[in-house]
């Protein structure tokens, strides 16, 4: 953690870098001591100061400057630290300025020079100041921040992206705290430019897109080398997540493509409870977490944010397309992209969604649940990890399902954790009719199956768990899909029509390779897939063991 900084000025360089050593002397184990002799530079430092959450201990300013009276630079300098403590150097003559300055700046102190011997005149006054400043001073958070709306779908954009990339964040909703009304102020900004994202180094991005946001965060969303891979894997859920792990431990060139962030679907769980080897159960970030550390740490080149386009074919590799058109070749491929959510398509839903309405567990605004009411869709696992994760900030969390109970969808762990909770109420035989609101969500319509009555309830968040559908639209390239979308491989391919057609190798397809040979499916996107954490990982290791089947067929 960065020392709390002294801030000097003086138009007087002689006399700047006799303070700058006396402070230096005394303070420099605790303090940063920072010193210009320009105006115009310390309010810049101010700023970028201000947006970094540095912490500024102490103003020392001269008052006689030419260009701006020491008061004066106070006054500006409180509108970026106003808990700062402020002191003003002055001459004899200026004694009246400093005190009439007590009323105006709210001035600490002010210090005639000379101060030598700086042990009686300077160090006691400093002393008294930086302890009362420690007695009220509270760290504030340093690293990245966003400012918006809580009810705003590109917020809610910004925020999932970082959170799904394990990024650490702080969120200033500008309606409520005024910390982010503030640094909208002090950087020329309007609420027409939310959503704003100050970075680490204090630089700040409006309206960004989360591919530049991740390339100024540090993700890589462009590859570096055209260097052609043994393997690319599309999709960083856990299936892919682990053949990145056994791809690269093996040796192989591997390259791990997410189009929004690490995880899947398993990565927004608030906790897996029936992964083996974690008997109190992981949440799916901290699953996620160490995954992506172990393979990079193994050699996996890892690119998000970034979308396939196509897979074709080119010299005997595969070509992969990405969004922006640029091509990655590679001996092999592994789809591991798994599914959406589906989407809820009923009155109001669409219009609400990212402002109240979400897809999935959303943990990003489960604290803004607090003492709400909360909906939830669906009668999964997920939903139930969900509502036991939500319960624990909202008033009251509503389960809607159309069937009778949770027995035939639902484990019964999970059934029986919320049967516990005193503020998870199950609505069985009920659906969302519509979803109501301005700008946000405010309430929702529910149909009951058995009278077929509808009643409204006021709502303050709807979280959709209504089943998947496959991410396989954009794949291309003859490879056979089930009449649902899913991928078929191995064994499944042999049961089509035409599939003397299709296959042409004198060999059987492999377990998981799909109709065209050298690309495997694994995970949630596989046709006849168990919908499991622990199958997925074991199907993208066991993809791996058929890529180095096909490559020594190439060779």
């Amino acid at each position: 953690m960065s020392l709390p900084i002294i801030f000097c000025i003086d138009d007087d360089a002689q006399v700047l870098r006799a303070i700058t050593r006396d402070l230096k002397s005394r303070y420099r184990d605790r303090y940063r001591i920072l010193s210009t002799t320009i105006i115009s530079e310390a309010l810049d430092s101010l700023l970028e100061l201000n947006n970094k959450g540095e912490a500024v201990a102490l103003f020392l300013a001269d008052q006689r400057m030419p260009e701006m009276q020491g008061v004066k630079f106070l006054m500006r300098a409180m509108q970026y630290f106003p808990e700062a403590k402020r002191a003003l150097l002055t001459a004899y003559s200026d004694k009246d300025a400093a005190i009439r300055a007590i009323n105006e700046v709210r001035l600490d102190y002010y210090l005639v020079k000379p101060w030598d011997p700086p042990e009686e005149r300077l160090f006691p006054v400093i002393d008294d100041l930086l302890h009362e400043w420690q007695c009220d001073y509270h760290p504030v958070f340093r690293g990245i921040k966003v400012i918006g709306y809580q009810y705003s779908q590109s917020s809610h954009e910004l925020k999932d992206f970082l959170a799904g990339n394990l990024v650490p964040y702080q969120w200033l909703d500008v309606r409520t705290d005024k910390d982010g009304q503030k640094l909208l102020a002090n950087n020329g900004l309007s609420e027409a430019d939310l959503p704003v994202v100050l970075l680490e180094d204090g630089s700040v991005l409006s309206m960004p897109g989360l591919a530049e946001l991740a390339g100024r965060i540090g993700l890589n969303p462009q590859i570096e080398r055209r260097d052609i891979y043994d393997v690319v894997i599309i999709g960083a859920g856990p299936a892919g997540l682990a053949a990145g792990v056994y791809g690269a431990s093996e040796g192989l060139k591997t390259l791990l493509i997410e189009r929004r962030a690490p995880g899947g679907q398993a990565g927004t769980s608030s906790r897996i409870e029936n992964y083996l080897g974690f008997p109190t159960g992981l949440s799916g970030a901290e699953l996620t977490r160490r995954a992506i550390t172990q393979a990079t740490r193994l050699g996996t080149e890892f690119l998000s944010p970034c979308s396939v386009r196509s897979i074709g074919q080119k010299d005997g590799y595969k070509r992969i397309v990405l969004d922006d058109a640029e091509d990655i070749l590679t001996r092999s491929v592994v789809i591991t992209t798994g599914v959406d959510y589906r989407k809820l398509d009923t009155e109001g839903v669409a219009a609400l969604t990212g402002a109240g309405i979400y897809y999935g567990a959303a943990m990003t605004e489960a604290t803004a649940c607090r003492d709400k009411e909360v909906y939830i869709v669906g009668g999964g696992n997920s939903a139930g990890q969900a509502a036991m994760y939500l319960s624990k900030f909202a008033r009251n969390v509503y389960i809607l399902i159309r069937k009778d109970d949770l027995s035939a969808t639902m484990s019964a762990y999970l059934i029986d954790q919320i049967a516990a909770e005193e503020n998870i109420h199950l609505m069985p035989k009920s659906e969302v009719a519509a979803a109501h609101g301005s700008d946000r969500l405010e309430s929702l319509a529910i149909r009951s199956y058995e009278t077929n009555e509808v009643t409204n309830h006021p709502a303050d968040a709807l979280y959709i768990f209504i089943g998947a559908k496959p991410y396989t639209d954009w794949i291309e390239l003859g490879i056979m899909k089930d009449d649902k979308g899913f991928l078929l491989t191995g064994r499944d391919l042999k049961n089509l029509t035409d599939y003397g057609r299709i296959w042409k190798q004198r060999r059987d397809p492999y377990l998981l390779e799909t109709s065209c040979p050298g690309v495997f499916a694994a995970g949630d996107v596989r046709a006849g897939a168990m919908n499991r954490v622990a199958s997925a990982v074991g199907e993208g290791s066991m993809a791996i063991s058929f890529v180095h089947k096909y490559l020594a067929e190439v060779k």
